[in-house]
């Protein structure tokens, strides 16, 4: 085991990240980013989320198909987003498919909207059905650990309308566990809180979530040997993920 102190304000970054009105990101330098797909130069995402993101639509057969339409905003865009949907849509609408500047998932690098081509798209709900290469997708998505973010029968918790378009990187094996157990990301920590999960991936090797809380300005963590990783959780909160050392 190795110790490792973690501060407070650490909590908020990572890709397991809870991004909403409860639970907004603090102001931080944007982060590392690059196109996942090279027709669209100016959508980006989170570097890994992007050569993820690249591999699932590959891995389904969309790389003619499926288009991104909107990944990574500054907070300036997401306002200007939000502002522009109110003048043109009203309050409800706004409230139900945008998400407050401050708030938005996209201002993580790691939340992309993607559309089926067609020679016109909705940006704010672009078309994204069940079928053909979009349906492979979302089958697939899971497995390069991303979630469809906002269901229809989690509205109430998420407080957001019914979102078959966005998906949002997590992370293996977090991804498969959220799906799984039918929940939602404002669902996993508490989920966590009740004790480690294990899991056996695909590859044969074995997995542990656990969840470990920052009550005050630093915590201190006793890491297993091997490979980990550390995320905060934007709730005061880190998530760790610890592999079994391959035999």
């Amino acid at each position: 085991m190795r110790t490792v102190t973690l501060q407070r304000e650490q909590a908020a970054r990572g890709p397991l990240i809870l991004v909403n009105p409860a639970h907004p990101l603090l102001p931080g330098p944007a982060p590392e980013l690059t196109a996942p797909d090279s027709r669209f130069p100016g959508i980006l995402l989170e570097r890994r989320t992007a050569g993820l993101l690249a591999a699932c639509v590959r891995a389904a057969g969309g790389g003619r198909d499926i288009v991104p339409v909107s990944g990574w905003r500054s907070q300036a865009e997401q306002q200007a987003i939000w502002d522009d949907t109110w003048a043109s849509q009203g309050e409800g609408f706004t409230r139900r498919y945008v998400a407050l500047p401050g708030c938005s998932e996209h201002q993580t690098g790691l939340a992309i909207d993607l559309g089926k081509r067609a020679e016109r798209m909705d940006f704010i709900r672009p078309d994204f059905p069940d079928e053909g290469p979009c349906g492979a997708f979302r089958r697939l998505a899971a497995r390069y650990g991303f979630i469809l973010r906002y269901r229809r029968e989690k509205e109430a918790v998420t407080g957001i309308g019914e979102e078959p378009w966005h998906f949002r990187y997590v992370g293996a094996p977090h991804a498969a566990l959220i799906e799984e157990h039918g929940l939602c990301l404002e669902e996993y920590g508490d989920f966590l809180r009740a004790g480690p999960q294990r899991r056996v991936l695909s590859n044969g090797r074995r997995v542990e979530v656990s969840w470990l809380a920052c009550p005050g300005e630093s915590v201190e963590a006793e890491l297993p040997e091997g490979i980990c990783q550390l995320s905060g959780d934007n709730g005061g909160g880190f998530i760790l993920t610890a592999w079994e050392a391959p035999v």
